[in-house]
């Protein structure tokens, strides 16, 4: 029986999140992108809350215009941003079962350029 590509990335994400979890000293960069849009949030595992989100939705990088990547790289920023306001330096980066290539590399090209460090 064929597995679907999704099947493959969630199989792919399990073996991640078995490894990769966030505390509240480092808490998770969760990535998730569709075909249009791609998702940010920072999370802590512990209490099972996010800290921070930020998405290509955002009204400030929606008037953004240029290529997905570009756009994932702003919001790698936008969320390097808000973390460090919320006290948040140091991360766990969980690409969510993606290549780390492309829209999901930029992101976290961004993310670094904006001061966060994993």
């Amino acid at each position: 029986m064929a597995l679907t590509k999704n099947e493959k990335r969630l199989r792919i994400k399990s073996r991640i999140r078995k490894v990769v979890s966030g505390t509240e000293a480092r808490p998770r960069l969760a990535v998730y992108r569709s075909n249009k849009e791609i998702y940010a949030q920072i999370i802590d595992d512990v209490t099972g809350k996010t800290i921070i989100a930020a998405s290509s939705r955002d009204k400030d990088i929606t008037s953004a215009k240029g290529t997905k990547s570009e756009i994932a790289t702003l919001v790698g920023k936008a969320i390097a941003e808000r973390a460090i306001k919320a006290g948040v330096d140091t991360i766990s980066f969980d690409r969510g079962g993606y290549q780390y290539h492309g829209r999901v590399k930029s992101l976290a090209e961004g993310a670094r350029e904006g001061g966060l460090k994993f």
